[in-house]
């Protein structure tokens, strides 16, 4: 076992080493140049269309249930625990390097929004399935690399999605409450359950329900540490911006830990590449590829600029209050202990009830990538055992010690992007002819 162990850190840390962050990051770049910065000129239109109703148009959910799916699984534990992980390691700096690689990040998801809309099909069930195994198979014709992302997506739904977010409530619910991981395991699975089986419309409900008050919830706690301590705010914003560049005073030594960990973990946090959210793209209610994009790509600016932003600079205040130092903390931890520090007695449990609920959504997200991913590879026969199989794992997240399942899921997470990536810069054309005409028929009048 230490042996699989080892092996496998090594595999992780190849598969997330600086040549995949680089494809990752130049991805996003090279999208935004091919796309003339569609991202920034294109925001206020995209958030137009995320409030949207288009119940005549092909889909099984809208367009803002698609963007809340596909936010319940991306805003999570990497908007809490992530974020301090990179401050430690990289210092301050890292928040900047975070913002740079989301607004990258954005091209990136709006290109995979568009290809999961645009080679979509209806399933057996009337239903409809997307995302990168589809435009892998029908853009590209390239059947055997659809086949693997899928094996990666569907095996890292255990992990990612299911046992280790299951086991990070149980872990949080102990130590707020002193409740016994098997206890919260019974609740949260059944909860789990409930849903999921349920199918894409009930966790697409869920989602629009419990994403919105999770995110505004942690972003107004946020926001009141800020505005009751404006003082550190300018101090903050300042040490962000030049350790950065400078790397001084950061823990991880140097500029370069600064980029490395800030854009590690702004990649694990809004998923851009990871070919994760397109899945949920594909069930949109829309009459274009391009407009979905344009949900789709709000997303990486909710989870990044928005929620990471608030950890970050409340993090970085707390590190200038306490003399330039994190006090030897790190992760979930951190982050709680900073809050609760500029917010007493009710900031530790905003950070607290906030992984909480950011991981259960990430249960109910993953579920329905992970089930489009084993059902392209076994059939829609095997989408009711799927979803049992799954909601299984989540029980046993809460009561068993996940190091190895947290390093295979780390490291399948990182897999799938690799083909995604692939079909993205292939069939970036497509993305630029889609983009194009969108806006040729909204200046004709054909489309709103």
């Amino acid at each position: 076992m230490q042996n699989l162990q080892s092996i496998m850190e090594t595999v992780s840390g190849w598969v997330w080493g600086p040549y995949m962050l680089v494809l990752i990051v130049g991805t996003g770049i090279f999208l935004t140049f091919r796309l003339l910065f569609w991202q920034f000129r294109m925001l206020p239109l995209a958030f137009k269309q995320v409030f949207g109703k288009h119940p005549s148009h092909e889909g099984d959910i809208s367009q803002f249930g698609s963007l809340m799916t596909a936010l319940s699984a991306t805003i999570g534990t990497g908007n809490i625990a992530g974020v301090a992980t990179a401050c430690v390691l990289g210092g301050p700096g890292a928040v900047f390097w975070m913002w740079m690689t989301a607004l990258f990040g954005m091209a990136t998801k709006y290109g995979e929004g568009v290809l999961a809309v645009k080679y979509r099909v209806k399933n057996e069930r009337g239903e409809m399935s997307g995302g990168p195994m589809y435009y892998i198979e029908r853009g590209l014709k390239w059947k055997w690399l659809a086949l693997i992302f899928a094996f990666f997506g569907a095996v890292a739904s255990f992990g990612i999605g299911s046992s280790v977010q299951s086991n990070t409530v149980a872990l949080a619910v102990e130590n707020g409450f002193g409740l016994e991981t098997w206890v919260t395991g019974i609740v949260i699975t059944a909860f789990s359950a409930l849903v999921i089986l349920g199918g894409i419309k009930w966790i697409s409900r869920a989602a629009s329900f419990i994403v919105p008050i999770m995110a505004i919830g942690y972003v107004v706690g946020g926001l009141i540490i800020i505005f009751t301590h404006l003082d550190l705010v300018g101090p903050a914003l300042k040490m962000i911006f030049t350790y950065a560049f400078t790397g001084e005073a950061a823990v991880g030594g140097a500029i370069g830990a600064a980029i490395r960990y800030g854009v590690a973990r702004g990649v694990f946090s809004n998923e851009a590449g990871m070919g994760s959210a397109p899945i949920a793209a594909a069930a949109a209610k829309t009459d274009h590829p391009a407009r979905q994009g344009l949900v789709s790509m709000t997303g990486t600016f909710i989870d990044t600029i928005i929620v990471c932003s608030i950890t970050g600079i409340v993090l970085v205040m707390g590190f200038i209050m306490a003399g330039s130092d994190f006090g030897g903390q790190t992760g979930a931890v951190l982050t709680v202990s900073t809050f609760n520090k500029l917010l007493p007695g009710v900031g530790g449990w905003i950070v607290t009830f906030g992984i909480i609920f950011f991981a259960y959504s990430t249960i109910l997200g993953w579920s329905y990538y992970g089930e489009k991913c084993a059902t392209y590879l076994l059939g829609e026969k095997f989408v009711f055992p799927y979803r049992i199989i799954y909601i299984l794992s989540v029980f046993i997240g809460c009561v068993a010690t996940l190091d190895l399942v947290w390093l295979f899921a780390d490291t399948f997470n990182g897999l799938m992007a690799i083909p995604n990536l692939i079909g993205l810069l292939l069939l970036s054309g497509v993305i630029v002819k889609e983009s194009k005409d969108f806006i040729a028929r909204r200046k004709s009048g054909e489309l709103y």
